[in-house]
């Protein structure tokens, strides 16, 4: 292929006076835990090539993640008056999907979690150089080498999405390293021309042909007294470029329709032309929510520990995340994206700052409703120990049954249990012929045998439970259809015996007495299910449901 040299096209890229050219250089070769980029630190030369160019060049090679990211910052500080950019960069790539990263020497199998944090992303670079649209350059150069890498990701550059404006030469490090040091001739190619020279590379992007990609500079050297006439055309030329990047810079700060139709309406064919048409396609194009949902999340800057309570909130208010573990994976954008659903938003999965706010407040307002449970609570266990006073504290058979029928989970249900375990058929004055035909009702636990006990003993110690019995059976069944229905959505969880042991040990931590902390449901176990069911204003089943969990999960922070 036909090399062409950052040095000379640098004099092409070289800008007016007034502006300021920034090149940002990274040369990464030798890596710690993957093959070496053979050419990686080629990319140095070029930075020497820019510097004596003019460019206020920020460049390092063989670079962590840290010292990339401290580099990057950097280099952004000088981007901010007017000028051209020049971004070279060469190491392993990781991507995935359209998200690419450059990894720093220090990078040790990222995962697609980690990846921000084991290198850069190429978007980042993409978007510092959108800033300067028509005078930008970003050269990407890798290799197929070794290098290990976690769950979500793939070795090398994935598909970008170019900005507007922004030149993009891509492919083997090698190549591009000798692509930005060899000599050219030419100083005034446009985009397209430049594109041309690439011969075994990728160029995308901003590819115009009218004008050069950076206007070609009259340097200092320029001969005044041999050639005059030269001199007043290459100053009004520049003066002329100066004026309208003027107009194009008060364009983009304006950043509407009306603005870019301005520029081109003075300039049709000038150099941010293409530019300004682009800028208004994109006004023109629908807001795309899940992409302004992205951009807004990401302002927030969210912490690990915001992430976390945004995940307790929406657990709190009915959403599961799927965890409380400060990472925003699928259960948490489902849960985010059901919570916008349910409130009349964009279901993006992206929080924004409002809806953040909103999600708190409902969960504090959902906390609250549980205070005000923890009074009506509190009620209800004074008129359970007034009723027990009535009942079962008199220790006879019919009083205690008739706590239990009342408060079968109550405070005194284990004692009433005992002390009707105890008691036998003496209890209460119960003659021995009531216990028994009672014990063969219960035995043969039908309508008819009920019946047969009641006309036996319509006064009986047992009379009140076989009248209930009998009229509730319909409820009885019922009740029993829904016991299995709960039963089966607590298999659905999958619990296993460590998980289950937890929640016995959370539910003893609260003082509900669910019995040994082994795994096993029992019926104490399920008692203490549904007094916190109850407490907490879930539906009383004693099955775990996801609800259930997730709220035992919240309870316990």
């Amino acid at each position: 292929m036909k090399h062409l040299s950052l040095f000379a096209f640098t004099a092409l890229l070289a800008a007016p006076a007034f502006a300021q050219d920034a090149a940002l250089v990274i040369g990464n070769e030798n890596y710690d835990n993957a093959s070496d980029i053979s050419s990686g630190l080629d990319a140095l030369d070029a930075a020497e090539a820019l510097a004596a160019a003019g460019f206020a060049t920020s460049s390092g090679g063989d670079l962590t993640a840290e010292a990339m990211r401290a580099l990057i910052a950097e280099f952004y500080g000088r981007t901010e008056m007017p000028g051209r950019s020049v971004i070279l960069a060469l190491g392993h790539f990781a991507h995935a999907g359209e998200d690419s990263w450059l990894l720093g020497i220090d990078a040790d199998a990222p995962t697609l979690v980690g990846a921000d944090r084991a290198g850069v992303p190429v978007a980042t670079l993409l978007r510092i150089a959108a800033e300067r649209p028509g005078g930008a350059l970003v050269l990407l150069g890798t290799e197929e080498r070794r290098i290990e890498l976690g769950r979500g990701l793939a070795p090398g550059l994935g598909r970008i999405d170019i900005p507007q404006g922004v030149t993009v030469i891509s492919g083997d490090a090698e190549t591009v390293a000798a692509f930005a040091a060899e000599a050219m001739e030419n100083r005034a190619l446009s985009a397209a021309g430049l594109a041309e020279r690439a011969e075994d590379l990728a160029a995308e992007g901003y590819l115009g042909t009218g004008t050069p990609l950076l206007p070609e500079r009259i340097g200092p050297s320029l001969p005044v007294a041999t050639a005059p006439e030269a001199a007043a055309p290459a100053v009004e030329a520049e003066a002329g470029f100066a004026e309208e990047r003027a107009v194009w810079e008060t364009a983009r700060s304006i950043d509407s329709k009306a603005g870019y139709e301005a520029y081109l309406n003075r300039y049709p064919d000038g150099i941010f032309a293409d530019a300004a048409r682009a800028a208004i396609a994109d006004l023109d194009r629908p807001a795309d929510p899940a992409a302004q949902g992205l951009a807004a999340e990401a302002a927030l800057r969210l912490g690990r520990g915001e992430r976390r309570q945004i995940q307790r909130d929406l657990t709190t208010i009915g959403f599961d995340t799927n965890g409380v573990d400060g990472v925003f994976g699928r259960g948490s954008r489902d849960a985010i994206a059901g919570w916008q659903r349910q409130n009349g938003h964009a279901p993006t999965g992206y929080v924004t700052g409002p809806q953040m706010e909103a999600i708190a407040a409902q969960a504090a307002a959902q906390q609250g409703q549980v205070g005000t449970g923890a009074v009506q609570q509190g009620d209800a266990e004074r008129l359970d120990r007034l009723f027990w006073e009535e009942t079962g504290a008199t220790g006879d058979e019919a009083g205690l049954r008739a706590y239990l029928r009342r408060y079968p989970d109550g405070i005194y249900a284990d004692l009433a249990r005992e002390r009707l375990a105890g008691a036998g058929g003496g209890l209460g004055g119960a003659q021995s012929t009531d216990r028994a035909d009672w014990d063969r009702a219960v035995r043969r636990n039908s309508a008819e045998g009920y019946r047969d006990y009641l006309a036996a003993h319509p006064d009986g110690a047992f009379a009140e439970d076989a009248r209930q019995i009998l009229s509730g059976r319909d409820v009885n069944a019922a009740a029993e259809a829904e016991r299995r229905r709960a039963e089966q959505v607590e298999q659905a969880l999958g619990l296993n015996s460590t998980m289950r042991s937890m929640v016995e040990q959370r539910l003893s931590g609260m003082g509900l007495k669910p019995g040994r902390a082994d795994g096993n449901f029992d019926g104490d176990t399920r008692r203490a299910i549904r007094r916190y069911q109850q407490a907490r204003g879930l539906p009383v089943t004693g099955y775990l449901s996801q609800d259930t969990v997730a709220r035992l999960l919240v309870d316990s922070f």
